[in-house]
């Protein structure tokens, strides 16, 4: 499988990567429109793709894309470690389950839980638009997703911070015959008075 980003896709930046293509002054007619710049979102992928894709010829012995695994990506993503923001700290740092430590340690930085989440989710839509089939996607593979919930679970341990979804509070029904008049859990209120002097 090729590496290179789909030349039929407009998010693959081609020559000036579609940015101000356009000539200005009167609108181009709709056979003539020129793609629009790719969403930060699509753009991002692009970028990783293209990282990935480093990342595999840089490889000793080089990777194609075909042969590329689920182990192939945990390595990727331990090398990213290395670029990482995040102090996540040892079990023997006084800080471990801190999450605003009062001061600096050795700890080392990390790449974050969330920022990792979503790099697997870009890439893993990114193999399938570039040619690769779902049932054998290397960032779908199980032991990814087992490396980003050991991840996920490290790093709330080890910076006190939790990483579970917040449920959102369900907006209470009227119930019929309580009496409170409220909706949605809000006390009944009466209306202002009339201004002074108004007619009844």
């Amino acid at each position: 499988m090729d590496m290179s980003p789909n030349p039929d896709s407009p998010s693959s930046g081609g020559g000036n990567g579609g940015i101000g293509s356009s000539s200005g002054g009167a609108s181009p007619s709709v056979g003539s429109m020129t793609p629009q710049s790719p969403s930060r979102y699509e753009a991002q992928k692009r970028r990783d793709w293209n990282t990935f894709g480093q990342y595999l010829r840089n490889h000793r012995p080089p990777l194609s894309l075909a042969q590329c695994s689920g182990a192939h990506v945990l390595e990727f993503l331990r090398y990213l470690d290395q670029f990482g923001k995040t102090k996540v700290h040892g079990p023997a740092c006084p800080f471990f389950g801190h999450p605003n430590p009062p001061a600096p340690c050795p700890c080392p930085l990390r790449q974050a839980w969330g920022s990792l989440d979503a790099l697997v989710g870009r890439l893993r839509a990114a193999f399938e638009e570039n040619g690769g089939r779902p049932e054998s996607n290397p960032f779908a593979a199980r032991a990814v997703r087992l490396y980003l919930r050991e991840v996920r679970e490290h790093q709330a341990r080890a910076r006190g911070v939790s990483y579970e979804k917040k449920k959102r509070k369900k907006p209470q029904q009227l119930q019929a015959g309580d009496g409170s008049g409220s909706l949605h859990g809000h006390p009944h209120q009466p209306p202002p008075p009339p201004p002074a002097g108004a007619a009844c």
